[in-house]
């Protein structure tokens, strides 16, 4: 019987923030690719498109024209997932397999800025600071309506990844309920820190710090790297190194330190295929309930779809869809390959 290799031998992970597994199959990363390929990302954007619904003074697809904004720009979603309207409802305690509810919130758009092809990592950190100042102010205030008790901040970019219009933008969908992946994560943070008495994420940072296996970059006040239990090919996570948890207990370094790690890791991602690297992000944060959270860490998820090249994307279909998550690359080899690129940008080289 041989000895296991976690580089090389088929083996699960375990993720603590949601309780689930991954199953990790590194010598798959050898096997030929026969499959299907994505468009590459090629060309550069106008800074102005007269067609695109979000450029600065062109009307939307409302009807509504938008101001000439200069720098982010916020708007009611024209097609939003939540509604705002209270609605009357019955539930059924006898209900077992058909309960449904109602679900109240608020869906809105943030544009980044006003140049249709100015991406996280092509803006200056200033700029990256003003949409940390947006994101600020709108938890603030659609964490302070009555019935909203979750706020996801969240971007998805690339067409690969659903997003239907180029103008760098992310958007804000605040409810009533905490989302599924939320809710598992406050159930998983709660019972550690009632465990504990200490805060899941800030132990597991310590060890990560430690090791060092999995760190892509890290400044005085956040730390991105690719969790031991990461799903998607290069999926990482930022940490803040000082215990709070939401997006507003920033100090003003800390607000420059944010936007400089989020600078350098989309450098780093566009780098890594010289392409622009479409990913899903999204922020967790403390529940805006009015209760206190010291189980919370604040942190961000990025998972990018791409695998082996620009055009070769990882699908999460057959084992994942009736099994459990798997992935091909390890985590520490996904992290060595982040870290080892320039953070200059490569259009600028």
């Amino acid at each position: 019987m041989k000895n296991f290799d976690i580089n090389e031998d088929p083996h699960r992970r375990y993720n603590p923030l949601i309780n689930e597994w991954v199953l990790v199959s590194p010598h798959r990363a050898k096997r030929p690719w026969q499959g299907q390929n994505e468009k590459r990302i090629t060309g550069n954007l106008p800074e102005y498109d007269s067609t695109c619904y979000l450029c600065p003074g062109n009307v939307r697809a409302n009807g509504m024209a938008n101001p000439n904004y200069e720098g982010s720009f916020v708007f009611e979603n024209d097609f939003a997932a939540l509604k705002q309207e209270e609605i009357a409802f019955e539930s059924s305690k006898e209900d077992t397999f058909f309960k449904a509810q109602p679900e109240r919130g608020i869906s809105r758009v943030v544009c980044f800025s006003p140049k249709h092809n100015l991406t996280l990592p092509e803006m200056p950190v200033a700029g990256i600071e003003n949409i940390i100042s947006t994101w600020q102010n709108e938890y603030t205030e659609l964490g302070n309506v009555d019935y909203i008790n979750h706020v996801q901040i969240f971007e998805n970019k690339g067409s690969v990844m659903g997003c239907s219009n180029p103008h760098p933008h992310g958007q804000i969908w605040a409810q009533s309920s905490l989302p599924t992946e939320v809710e598992k994560t406050q159930n998983n943070l709660k019972g550690y820190y009632v465990k504990h008495q200490s805060n899941l994420l800030q132990d597991y940072l310590k060890e990560e710090l430690k090791l060092d296996e999995r760190i892509v970059i890290k400044n005085d006040h956040f730390v991105a790297l690719v969790p031991f239990w990461a799903i998607w090919p290069f999926e990482t996570m930022i940490i803040s190194t000082r215990h709070f948890g939401k997006i507003t207990d920033f100090t003003e370094t800390e607000k420059t330190a944010f936007a400089t790690a989020l600078k350098e890791l989309t450098i780093k991602y566009d780098n890594l295929f010289e392409t622009s690297f479409p990913y899903s992000s999204g922020i967790h944060q403390s529940p805006t309930d009015g209760e206190e959270h010291p189980e919370w860490q604040f942190h961000m998820h990025f998972y990018p779809p791409l695998l082996r090249s620009a055009t070769v994307k990882k699908f999460m279909v057959g084992y994942e869809m009736m099994g459990e998550s798997q992935r091909d690359i390890t985590p520490e080899k996904s992290a060595q390959m982040l870290k080892e690129q320039s953070d200059l940008h490569y259009k600028q080289r």
